[in-house]
């Protein structure tokens, strides 16, 4: 029964015969409409870009030609416009004809051929399979010897291999001509259309094409750490209730998770892009600390009671909001000049960022707890959370700095010459050089973009937490930056990142963490947590490397 529904190549064409006749004398009619219109729009368009990009031509020469092109634009995009109300019929006429017999008349049919196909290559290996064992102990009976006995063993598992891999070659085969038969509908649809398909056609092809390219080998190596994160999640959910009498998924801890992450975010997100470029910044959680002190210095409550270097600072003088710029100003200031020192030596004598970052490291700790002999600055003014982080109507509104931050830096890298030059760097370095990217340039720039959102998301955490800077504080932060960046998919081979990957690895990370500790885990044994997925991550990461080597 099932022979009966496989089709031979003949057979198929054959179904596909009607639709390509039908299909196929409408697109020349839409071809013949085109000629003298959107053929001659998309030609003239391409010739003033070509130009526009000329630097051989002078910029009168450039004007000049641009205004004749102009000229017969124009006149191509009259005739569009003429056509466009007959084009639109057509097309129509061609989708409609597609709806009511393309999956009927021809996927359907080779769907049902391609499943009967695998039931025969299934029943074709079985019967090879079973042949292959009767033979090999029709052989095995006759042999005496333990050493012909382990040839013939040897020989069997290969010959068993072999027809395993013929099975799976016979399944990709099956799999090919699926996938053709349903791509077809939308070759013709994007020769009709001109690449332009609606939302939900564009979401159907991205779900066949997953389920075409779907390994489950690569699925679980991509995957496995997330869905070993969600299981663990899954039963502390499960455990919380049991141990303490409370649900851990409430909205206010959702909200504690979100608020906690917030600050963190821009610290991963800075030390992503160092990651991109195969570096590293051991100096985050340092900068933290000296962004936390300066910031709770000048935004004291009354007249600071520690020193800086021997000398009392007083900026009760300034205006709540003046004082609120300022430490903003002075966290980016001091933060972006470290990063741009380990930055020039990085970059400037290939210096490994491990080195120049732990020399700031050193560096910050040493002077800030020098000059401030390594006290606690106390509380800022009590009004200053309310102006930067507001909460409305219980919303921290410090989750939509961390917003902000996501959005724009995924706009460097994904919309900007700057971050497309990133990727280049950090995936080859001598390609890029030769290619005309300055390295130096760009990994002086990462480290100085780093510096920024060190310096906002100390700001922002000297907020949070109402004050309290010292030298001390932010210690092993640079761990989790690092930590959420990896388990987000950054790879230190360089070159490779999302930021959707960033931001999971710090909600990973926060919700982790606060989930142990409302189940009141000890905080050594949390260290030990994150110290299996980092070594999991990383694993990962290497795997995957290998395998595209």
């Amino acid at each position: 029964m099932a022979n009966s529904k496989i089709l031979t190549s003949e057979d198929k064409m054959k179904l596909r015969q009607p639709i390509d006749e039908y299909v196929g004398k409408i697109q020349k009619q839409i071809d013949v409409l085109r000629k003298d219109g959107t053929a001659k729009v998309l030609e003239y368009q391409n010739v003033i870009d070509g130009i526009k990009r000329d630097r051989t031509l002078t910029k009168g020469e450039r004007e000049n030609r641009i205004s004749q092109y102009q000229v017969e634009l124009e006149k191509a995009k009259a005739v569009e416009n003429k056509n466009k109300d007959e084009i639109s019929k057509l097309i129509a006429d061609a989708e409609n004809y597609l709806k009511a017999h393309f999956d009927k008349e021809y996927y359907t049919p080779v769907k049902e051929s391609c499943a009967a196909e695998k039931v025969q290559a299934q029943e074709h290996y079985k019967e090879r399979v079973a042949e292959l064992e009767r033979q090999h102990k029709e052989i095995l009976s006759g042999l005496k010897e333990q050493k012909e006995i382990k040839d013939e063993n040897y020989v069997y598992k290969n010959r068993l291999s072999n027809a395993k891999l013929e099975l799976q070659k016979e399944y990709q085969a099956i799999k090919d001509e699926k996938h053709e038969a349903f791509s077809y509908k939308y070759h013709l649809i994007d020769m009709l259309r001109l690449s332009k398909f609606t939302f939900l056609e564009t979401r159907e092809q991205k779900w066949e094409n997953y389920k075409y390219k779907f390994n489950t080998r690569s699925f679980f190596l991509q995957n496995g750490l997330y869905i070993a994160i969600i299981l663990v999640f899954v039963a502390l959910c499960i455990i919380t209730p049991i141990k303490k009498g409370t649900p851990l998924l409430t909205y206010n801890n959702v909200l504690n998770i979100l608020q906690q992450a917030s600050p963190r975010m821009f610290l991963a997100l800075g030390v992503a892009g160092l990651i991109l470029l195969t570096g590293t910044d051991l100096s985050i959680g340092r900068m933290v600390g000296m962004g936390m002190t300066a910031a709770t210095i000048i935004m004291h409550q009354g007249i600071n009671t520690g020193t800086v270097f021997g000398h009392v600072f007083d900026f009760t003088g300034m205006s709540v909001g003046g004082r609120v710029f300022l430490a903003l100003v002075v966290c980016v200031f001091l933060c972006t000049l470290f990063t741009t020192i380990a930055g020039f030596f990085t970059a400037k004598f290939q210096m490994h960022p491990f080195i120049s970052t732990m020399a700031n490291m050193l560096v910050i700790f040493g002077l800030v707890t020098y000059s401030t002999k390594g006290v606690s600055f106390g509380a800022i003014e009590a009004s200053i959370p309310g102006m930067i982080i507001p909460k409305v109507n219980g919303f921290p509104t410090i989750i939509l700095w961390a917003v902000a931050a996501v959005a724009i830096v995924w706009f460097i890298w994904n919309k900007t010459t700057f971050g497309k030059n990133l990727f280049a760097v950090g995936g080859n370095p001598e390609a890029a050089a030769v290619s005309g990217i300055s390295v130096f340039g760009v990994m002086l720039g990462a480290f100085i973009m780093a510096g920024i959102l060190y310096g906002f998301g100390a700001w922002l955490e000297c907020a949070r937490m109402v004050g309290s800077g010292s030298a001390a504080y932010g210690q092993g932060w640079e761990m989790d930056a690092i930590a959420a960046c990896v388990v987000g998919g950054v790879s230190f081979t360089g070159g490779i990142g999302k930021i959707s990957g960033v931001v999971t690895g710090v909600f990973i990370f926060t919700a982790l963490t606060y989930s142990l500790t409302i189940l009141g885990i000890d905080t050594n044994l949390q260290f030990v947590f994150s110290g299996i997925i980092i070594l999991v991550a990383v694993t990962l990461d290497c795997l995957k490397y290998v395998q595209k080597k």
